[in-house]
């Protein structure tokens, strides 16, 4: 307890550490106001008609329930995801956007510029969705056409000050700012959704309660390990001879990690479990279509469940071959006097790299689609399902992943001004990516 003390007491020793910690709470705090602010118009009174459970508890979750307050951060930063993720594809299939990428700072602010205009035609549509699906007609206390005009422009407006919010805490603050958004929504549900569980289980179940919690704990402890688990391939540099010195010969390691992917499967496997309600409602009269939509609207179902673990594995392996590429990795080895002992440099370099990274892929897939479906095991196992959303999926992910990006930040900071780290051994390691790389 002495040295966490010590340790707080370090980091706002540090002016610029303590200002962009102090900022990145200010932003937080105005980013949770907004999602409390209705939009005009709406009876909150009159909102518990709307949908309820399936995607939108889980969209509810992500946007810190300002998804179903109907706030002006209804859609929070999503919309600037979902761009985010469409550009980043078109980066790998389309050429014009492989030249942008590699022409450096000016091509990522070319890259900015496209993912914002895409973030503001994205908001809209689904902003008429929104107001289309959630907001119930008595709801509305005016004509239903202005609303939806004024209503359209206020959400967009919304999402674009979240993006800002996500853009300074990044620039003025400390973490990822978009990935920070989203950690706060989910977080801010869990002293709710803990609270409920504790009551629902009362004395009686108070046994059942702890056991709850410290299976929570290891299932995060989990994570983190998946979050962190790297495969280090040793790497050796040829001694070069520049006038009078001697450069070069050193050691080193090419970090592989065993979830290079994130969260993105994850995301990607639930945009597509959306496809078979929307097929089975053409043919809803049928007993196929009612079948197919009961069964796939349900995200407790073990079919539910197995296809949405098979689409993690396959885009496991799919994101990876798109963000990972062997043959750039063997390019830059061979152009820095960079070597694999044993491994000739070129191509049997790329094709060993690609080799082990399809080895300690398929573990790495398994073990997050494991992480993906607990939720579905813990409402099985009788936990609630607000309560059982942390147990596993993206939200959990998530959270790790942003914790320990900031952490990592924050003891670069301790390490840099020469005060002790905040573990005693090892090292805190983020995750290469963020959520909305």
């Amino acid at each position: 307890m002495k040295k966490f003390f010590t340790t707080i007491r370090n980091i706002f020793a540090i002016e610029d550490l303590r200002v962009r910690i102090l900022n990145t709470i200010g932003f937080l705090i105005v980013f949770r106001l907004g999602s409390y602010i209705v939009l005009p118009g709406v009876d909150t009174d009159a909102l518990g008609a709307g949908p309820q459970g399936g995607i939108f508890d889980l969209l509810n979750t992500f946007l810190g329930g300002s998804f179903k307050r109907s706030s002006i951060f209804a859609l929070g930063i999503m919309p600037y995801i979902s761009a985010s993720i469409v550009i980043q594809l078109l980066t790998v299939a389309v050429p014009y956007f492989q030249k942008l990428q590699k022409e450096g700072e000016s091509g990522r602010k070319r890259l900015t510029q496209i993912t914002r205009v895409l973030t503001i035609l994205i908001t809209l549509a689904q902003s008429a969705g929104y107001l289309a699906t959630t907001i119930p007609g008595e709801a509305i206390m005016y004509s239903p056409s202005f609303f939806q005009v004024t209503s359209m422009i206020i959400l967009v407006a919304g999402t674009m000050f979240c993006m800002w919010l996500g853009e300074k805490i990044t620039d003025k603050g400390i973490g990822n700012g978009i990935s920070m958004l989203i950690m706060i929504g989910i977080i801010s549900r869990l002293p709710g959704s803990l609270l409920n569980e504790m009551l629902d289980r009362g004395m009686s179940g108070a046994l059942m309660f702890v056991l709850e919690i410290v299976a929570l704990f290891f299932i995060v402890v989990g994570v983190v390990a998946l979050t962190q688990a790297t495969r280090r391939i040793p790497i050796q540099y040829a001694k070069q001879v520049i006038g009078n010195k001697l450069y070069g010969g050193k050691r080193d390691y090419i970090p592989l990690k065993i979830n290079a992917s994130g969260v993105m499967p994850i995301i990607f496997a639930q945009a597509l479990m959306f496809i078979p309600p929307l097929i089975a409602g053409i043919w809803k009269e049928s007993e196929v279509g009612s079948y197919i939509g009961s069964t796939f609207s349900n995200p407790y179902s073990w079919q539910y469940n197995l296809l949405f673990g098979l689409l993690i594995l396959i885009f496991t392996f799919f994101y990876t071959a798109i963000t990972v590429n062997p043959n750039d990795i063997a390019d830059n080895l061979k152009r820095n006097g960079g070597f694999i002992p044993g491994i000739k440099p070129g191509k049997q370099t790329s094709d060993f790299i690609d080799e082990v990274l399809t080895r300690i892929t398929l573990p790495g897939s398994i073990f997050l689609a494991i992480v993906a479906i607990l939720p579905a095991f813990a409402v099985q196992a009788g936990v609630s399902a607000n309560f059982s959303q942390f147990y596993g999926g993206t939200s959990l992910l998530i959270m790790v992943g942003v914790i320990l990006d900031t952490l990592q930040q924050i003891e670069s900071y301790l390490l840099m001004r020469h005060y002790e780290g905040m573990m005693k051994s090892g090292k805190v390691k983020g995750r290469s990516q963020t959520v909305a790389a």
